[in-house]
């Protein structure tokens, strides 16, 4: 196609959920409400980890650190996707795509390493005990960490510099509540078939060897947790379950989307609305109702508001 015939597209066309006027009004409802308990959620859990002397380890340091991760990954997609829900012209400006491109990868991505890391913590705490806290210092986590972000932002730039060049000349209705890549390039003037599975093998590899290692970590882990004693074998228990069940909730749909990517329209919004918005929901749910520690603090943290709210009334 001569290039010169190619106008440049401003803004895309988001085509939601549903079309239903009645449905998007439930919807909205549904997902605010959802919004602000993933974010008050979140925010409890880091305020409870940051103040309470007791969760100063490094299994709540990366657990803090997944709270922001998942608020913010709800956050690049949910309240766009609630004031759509109230608009006629579900349209998102060109610039305004390509940043959601951006942090869903760069903020998905650093949460899968981060969940990796969180399987090293484990394996460390359950298999090496007595080199516990020598291997997890606060360097190290905070190094860690650091990594985790460092991948996720550049598995997104990687797949930012090649979406920013790509020819948009005439469609830009995207069947989504969010600008995602599969979906993106599709509306590329241009054969985007091959272009499309070299960058969902990008995510696809990514994902893959994360749950692999994730594997491998969690089973080396319970065949240990096996073999031990039966006085630390059910929290142990406990504790892996709860982030097994995370590993599942996260990787799951980021596996269906883009190693086996589905075909049906509505399977794909589906897995879509589980991964920015009910894994963030689940993954405080999780944590708080099987740990017995943040249970614990949380019920510190209240007696000490109250006090200090009679104490200051009196």
């Amino acid at each position: 196609m001569d290039k010169r015939n190619l106008s440049v597209v401003s803004e895309f066309m988001l085509l939601g959920l549903c079309q239903s006027w009645d449905k998007q009004v439930l919807f909205l409802l549904i997902f605010f409400m959802l919004y602000l308990i993933i974010v008050s959620g979140n925010i409890v859990i880091m305020i409870l980890i940051i103040t309470d002397p007791h969760l100063h380890s490094p299994m709540y340091f990366l657990l803090a650190n997944l709270s922001f991760v998942d608020m913010w990954l709800c956050s690049v997609t949910t309240p766009k996707m609630i004031t759509d829900f109230v608009r006629e012209n579900k349209t998102i400006s060109f610039g305004g795509c390509m940043c959601q491109v951006l942090f869903v990868h760069f903020v998905g991505g650093g949460e899968m390493v981060l969940l990796v890391v969180m399987a090293f913590d484990r394996y460390v705490a359950i298999c090496k005990p007595l080199h516990y806290s020598t291997i997890m210092n606060l360097q190290r986590c905070i190094g860690l960490v650091a990594t985790s972000w460092t991948i996720g932002f550049v598995h997104a730039v990687s797949q930012m510099v090649v979406i920013v060049r790509l020819p948009f000349c005439g469609p830009r209705e995207i069947d989504s509540f969010f600008c995602d890549i599969p979906l993106v390039i599709k509306l590329a003037c241009m054969d985007s078939y091959n272009l499309g599975i070299l960058m969902n093998a990008d995510s696809g590899v990514l994902a893959m060897t994360c749950f692999i290692l994730l594997l491998i970590s969690y089973t080396y882990i319970l065949l240990t947790v096996r073999r031990s004693s039966k006085a630390g074998t059910s929290r142990a228990l406990s504790t892996c379950t709860a982030h097994i069940t995370v590993v599942l909730l996260f990787f799951g749909p980021c596996i269906f989307i883009y190693v086996w990517p589905p075909s049906i329209t509505w399977v794909d919004k589906f897995l879509a609305v589980f991964y920015s918005v009910f894994t963030p929901l689940l993954n405080p749910a999780i944590y708080t109702l099987r740990n017995k520690e943040i249970k614990i603090a949380l019920k510190r943290f209240s007696s000490y508001y109250l006090h200090s709210k009679r104490h200051i009334n009196a």
